[in-house]
């Protein structure tokens, strides 16, 4: 199939706060992806989106969002969930051998060209967007 990277797009899937909904995240992105002839980017975008939406679903109580979007050559991978507090500050990766928790921004902070986050409101829920741009090449 071949590449259809210079158009602009955005895809958006509401998630449910239920654990199913990060393995329905990472093969969505996969499909996304694959579509538009971004595979090489399909390892590092799911390990993101997996940890992005991990952190919202098991850190609120409400549902969770993730969008993707492609323009100017940029992949943009983020999650809202219906907590309007900061995300936890990234640690040293290099630290979190074996640790089970508190790995999810150092992770995002590691494999992306910048990171961010922002208070959003969505469908009139408070809440926050974490995102992150993917190196392309």
């Amino acid at each position: 199939m071949p590449e259809r990277t210079s158009d602009s797009w955005e895809y958006s899937l509401s998630l449910p706060n239920d654990l199913r909904a990060v393995p329905i995240s990472r093969r969505t992105l996969r499909l996304i992806l694959t579509m538009y002839g971004l595979i090489h980017l399909v390892d590092t975008a799911e390990l993101i989106a997996s940890e992005l939406v991990s952190n919202a679903v098991l850190h609120t109580k409400g549902p969770a969002a993730l969008r993707v979007s492609w323009s100017d050559g940029v992949l943009r991978i983020g999650a809202w969930d219906a907590n309007p507090e900061p995300p936890d500050p990234p640690h040293d990766v290099a630290n979190l051998t074996g640790a089970e928790n508190g790995r999810g921004t150092a992770l995002v902070r590691a494999c992306a060209d910048v990171w961010g986050w922002h208070p959003l409101s969505r469908f009139g829920r408070r809440g926050k967007y974490v995102w992150c741009d993917l190196p392309v090449a």
